[in-house]
């Protein structure tokens, strides 16, 4: 009877949920038309990307100190390897 009651009071809500809703068709809002062509043309006047080379030179060092770690890391695992094997 309880199993009865909960299946009983989910479909309510469930038609109850679909009752309320609309069915506004949101694709027709938007086209092709009416947005990218808008956007295309306001980005028609400004300039190309530029890469700031401070940036740059900071991502090169990032990446050395990554590479770095990650070679003593693996060296510390080696080395924990052979004193375990010993």
């Amino acid at each position: 009877m309880k199993k009865f009651a909960i299946a009983t009071v989910a479909s309510l809500a469930a038609v109850s949920l679909a009752a309320c809703g609309s069915a506004t068709d949101a694709s027709e809002d938007a086209m092709v038309d009416n947005v990218e062509v808008p956007a295309d043309g306001a980005m028609a006047d400004a300039p190309d990307p530029v890469m700031d080379e401070g940036v740059a030179d900071d991502a090169e060092a990032t990446e050395t100190d990554a590479m770095e770690a990650a070679e003593e890391a693996e060296a510390m695992v080696a080395e924990d390897a052979e004193a375990n094997a010993e």
